[in-house]
């Protein structure tokens, strides 16, 4: 039927318009688990672990935390293809002296861990943890770095329009506002053909029978029969 079609034919024009908002702010990115990473390849200067996370929160993520083997190994595979990065990785994690435990930055539960057997010191105090990209596990190391190789940041989906691109932000309005438009075209088409099929209206190209005679042709003939059948 035409009316399920016209909906049918919006549907995913809206999906697009949906899915532009809630997608990784750019190509650059890498999707897994309902997450956006980025690996920022600039070797930088810094004070501490706060500069190095600066330039995640920068762009609206944070320093990457990991909650599963799988996003473990993820996160391996896609810097040996696509990262290249370097031998190690800073993790979003520190040493909360309050709990004496281990706590991810973007706050997050740790619900895994991947530790290398290691000693641990008997202070840990500004102890950071590092991700070996040869091996896939976890050290410690102090958290005083100096120079950092690349940072690795993690943002969830979807992401915060707040920290979108300005083109993103523009591509995403073009999209809703070419739905919008559509979508009232569309339902004003519909409309007319509704209101005409309603009051009967016949096109051109209706395939209803149409009779050879005129009102005229028929009131004369039929005066015509009725003059004939009084003489008889």
């Amino acid at each position: 039927m035409p009316g399920a079609a016209l909906p049918a034919l919006l549907l995913p024009l809206l999906g697009l318009a949906a899915a532009t908002v809630a997608d990784c702010p750019s190509s650059t990115w890498v999707q897994f688990q309902g997450s956006c990473y980025i690996f920022l390849q600039e070797a930088i200067k810094v004070e501490g672990i706060e500069d190095v996370r600066n330039q995640c929160t920068d762009r609206g993520a944070d320093m990457v935390s990991i909650h599963n083997e799988e996003e473990n190994a993820f996160i391996l595979d896609t810097l040996k293809k696509q990262w290249k990065g370097p031998d190690d990785i800073l993790l979003g994690m520190f040493y909360d002296t309050d709990d004496a435990s281990f706590k991810w930055f973007d706050s997050s539960n740790m619900t895994f861990n991947k530790w290398t057997d290691q000693e641990d010191g008997e202070d840990l105090i500004d102890t950071c943890a590092f991700l070996h990209t040869k091996t896939g596990e976890w050290t410690k190391a102090n958290c005083e770095v100096s120079f950092v190789e690349g940072t690795l940041c993690k943002a969830a989906i979807p992401y915060e329009k707040k920290y979108l691109s300005d083109n993103h932000i523009l591509i995403s309005a073009l999209v809703v506002a070419s739905t919008v438009i559509l979508t009232v075209l569309g339902a004003i088409i519909w409309f007319l053909y509704k209101r005409n099929s309603d009051s009967g209206f016949t096109t051109v190209f209706s395939t209803s029978p149409q009779s050879p005679y005129n009102d005229d042709c028929v009131l004369v003939v039929a005066e015509e029969n009725e003059y004939a059948v009084q003489h008889d």
